[in-house]
């Protein structure tokens, strides 16, 4: 089976979308090698998840009224409201408005600050 065991995030400014993501979720990023892109940690080695990495984008940033062309990823978070606040006060703009999904939880997608889709998600089985 075909399992993600990476991810990449484009940013078009490297150090705003690592100031973004640091203050809104924690992740940790780390240089590697001498090319523009650094390794992202997202979490303790053992918890379920997995991590990334975050490059200089090769083109144009996307629009903001263009079909998504990506791989969006959406990331658990424990209080969906308080982590819209924070992203939103750290430069993001709200997509889709927290919304249930029936028997998962509430979901909301946001734009980071490069233009990126991220989805957050807060686990509730009572979520109707």
């Amino acid at each position: 089976m075909g399992r993600p065991i990476h991810f990449e995030i484009e940013a078009t400014d490297v150090n705003r979308a690592q100031r973004f993501y640091e203050t809104v979720f924690g992740w940790n990023f780390q240089k590697a090698g001498d090319f523009p892109y650094w390794l992202i940690t997202t979490g303790p080695d053992g918890e379920t998840g997995i991590n990334g990495g975050l490059g200089a984008r090769q083109g144009p940033e996307p629009g903001p009224d263009v079909p998504v062309n990506a791989f969006t990823c959406v990331v658990a978070v424990d209080d969906l409201d308080e982590t819209v606040t924070t992203a939103i006060g750290a430069g993001a703009t709200v997509i889709t408005e927290r919304h249930a999904v029936a028997g998962v939880g509430y979901l909301a997608y946001l734009r980071d600050t490069e233009g990126n889709r991220v989805g957050l998600l807060q686990a509730d089985a009572s979520a109707t």
